[in-house]
């Protein structure tokens, strides 16, 4: 009994004192629609054909965990999924997936990208004014590139590629007192040799619910992904996704 009135004590403790919230433990939970427009392409040996790419709406989802334990990092996990389609009519011959287009042939793609974010970072400012986090981010990225002929449905091909990239990872996020308004720039990149991968985002915020058990901010902005491959599972890619989006976080 007594251990159950302690822990309770705690747990009263957290959340009566909204000013060290912070500090003892978070839980942050979000949801983002991407408006994402894509331009660039690929191939199969360093020759891309380039794709007018239709604008689609992507989503990405994520969780951070954030603890006052010193040198054990916080945690942030992020899904974000990309599906978009494109057509072309080649000028020039084209390899890609085992196959040869030839110059004029009028090809339609399809793009599917899941990339997972598993992030360690410290937390090296954290008020109501300015928060600083650095970190290392472990994006897994698992692609799928799909070509037909538009004229012969028969003639197509198909590649697959995998694989984590490390990548420093950085967030600013300023807050404006008294107004419930603030902003975040968040940021991962990497460029080993002839592969560049970045992704940043960067958002206003307004506080629609702030009170002692729970946050819930709205979030508007802009994100760009950018995707440089050389020969990652015979794959060539130079391609970018960007867009603005909109969102909802949770703390708790």
């Amino acid at each position: 009994m007594k251990n159950i009135v302690v822990f309770v004590g705690l747990i009263i403790l957290c959340l009566s004192n909204k000013s060290d919230a912070d500090t003892l433990l978070g839980l942050y939970a979000g949801a983002q629609t991407w408006n994402m427009q894509t331009s660039g392409g690929f191939s199969s040996n360093d020759d891309n054909a380039n794709f007018n790419f239709d604008e689609q709406a992507n989503s990405n989802l994520y969780v951070a965990f954030e603890h006052p334990v010193p040198l054990i990092p916080n945690v942030k996990l992020q899904r974000t999924v990309i599906d978009t389609n494109g057509e072309t009519t080649l000028d020039t011959s084209f390899d890609f997936g085992g196959k040869t287009y030839a110059s004029s042939s009028n090809l339609i793609t399809d793009v599917e990208l899941i990339a997972t974010d598993f992030i360690l970072y410290y937390e090296l400012f954290d008020n109501d004014l300015i928060s600083f986090d650095l970190g290392l981010n472990a994006k897994y990225i698992d692609g799928d590139l799909f070509v037909t002929d538009n004229e012969d449905s028969s003639n197509s091909a198909r590649e697959k590629f995998s694989g984590p990239i490390p990548m420093a990872y950085s967030r600013l996020a300023l807050g404006i007192p008294f107004t419930g308004f603030g902003a975040f720039v968040e940021g991962s990149f990497l460029s080993v040799d002839d592969q560049t991968l970045s992704d940043y985002q960067a958002a206003v915020t307004y506080s629609l619910i702030e009170s002692l058990a729970i946050d819930l901010t709205f979030q508007i902005g802009y994100r760009a992904i950018t995707l440089e491959l050389d020969n990652l599972d015979n794959v060539y890619a130079d391609l970018e996704f960007k867009g603005f989006f909109a969102g909802l976080e949770v703390h708790f």
